[in-house]
């Protein structure tokens, strides 16, 4: 099996409104801003190892403008890009924000993809930010609630299997778990992981005509308890909960969904397993076993079937979802 991904290092979104993100990500989520320049401004979470997890830029809508991942080596890195141009994508290289020379390149699906190895660590040695814990890179957030870290991003594509299997065979991406639905056998949902995480790359159907949406990115936190901690003070502070908190039945995470200013969907989440088995066999889900809420007690909003720009045409929260879909949604078979 090839191991030329390390884990996923940033994400980097568009807003119309850049100020209100910054602000709201900063001082409701807990994030630190540390820097800004012409292609945008330079976020982290006080757990992040490196310079930045969330870069916020100008766009006329909320959308994926990019996501990260760090390869496993120089060579690694060498050795994707020969991967990706035989695999018919050709991208460019650029110098990157303390990432040196990275690899850009736009992927079947429409997704921009942005692979690097060389990185500045990250850690305050002195000063308020400066930890008690060596191993820290910054002192815990005095925001409470404030993420650890970044932690994976759900984008979309017209075919999920396909999508699953483009991204293994190029880059070793392990494929960890599907669903289907229960009236056909289409995926609509599966997970993709490159460390012994469940996932830090998700995958939904998208029958729109757009390419490149993302539906939602993650942050991680060490325990249920400090992410409970996040919900309540996002909610006194006038940000309303879209839903959760519930565990999926996929990954087993504790999780809760939520939107920023922009409308772009966060994920928070905790828990769920870790995995290192080399030749797993991913399991195949039905939606009614749960794979998205185990308890299965409650259908969830359409609005959760929303991704990110708009698609063209229908409304919001029927954006591009096929009809069998919406029904298991609304029924929480998901």
């Amino acid at each position: 099996m090839i191991t030329l991904l390390s884990h996923l290092s940033y994400v980097a979104l568009t807003t119309p409104d850049v100020e209100a993100s910054v602000d709201f990500y900063v001082n409701q989520v807990g994030l630190t801003e540390v820097g800004r320049d012409d292609d945008g401004v330079y976020l982290r979470c006080w757990g992040d190892y490196y310079s930045y997890s969330l870069v916020i830029t100008a766009g006329d809508e909320p959308a994926l403008h990019s996501m990260a991942w760090r390869t496993t080596s120089a060579e690694a890195l060498e050795a994707a890009v020969e991967r990706i141009e035989a695999a018919g994508s050709v991208g460019e290289w650029f110098e990157g924000r303390d990432i040196g020379r990275a690899y850009r390149f736009v992927g079947p699906w429409g997704h921009t993809m942005v692979l690097h190895w060389d990185v500045a660590h990250h850690r305050y040695t002195e000063g308020d930010l400066a930890s008690t814990f060596p191993d820290r890179p910054q002192r815990r957030s005095r925001l409470a609630g404030a993420p650890r870290q970044l932690d994976h991003v759900t984008i979309c594509a017209s075919d999920v299997d396909a999508f699953a299997t483009w991204y293994r065979d190029v880059f070793g991406f392990r494929i960890m778990a599907r669903t289907v639905l229960e009236e056909a056998p289409i995926s609509v949902f599966s997970v993709l992981t490159t460390n012994e995480k469940s996932h830090d790359l998700g995958v939904v159907l998208d029958g729109s005509s757009r390419a490149g949406r993302v539906n939602h990115f993650a942050f991680w936190y060490d325990t249920r308890e400090e992410m409970l901690i996040a919900a309540d003070l996002l909610m006194e502070n006038g940000t309303m909960i879209e839903y959760g908190p519930t565990i999926h039945g996929i990954g087993e995470q504790s999780f809760l969904y939520y939107r920023d200013p922009s409308t772009m969907r966060i994920e928070l989440n905790t828990g769920g397993y870790r995995n290192y088995v080399p030749d797993w066999e991913p399991q195949t889900w039905k939606t009614s076993q749960g794979s998205y809420d185990i308890y299965r007690n409650s259908g969830f909003p359409l609005s959760l079937s929303d991704s990110f720009p708009p698609a063209d045409g229908p409304t919001a929260t029927e954006e591009g979802v096929p009809d069998e879909i919406k029904a298991d949604l609304l029924k929480g078979r998901v």
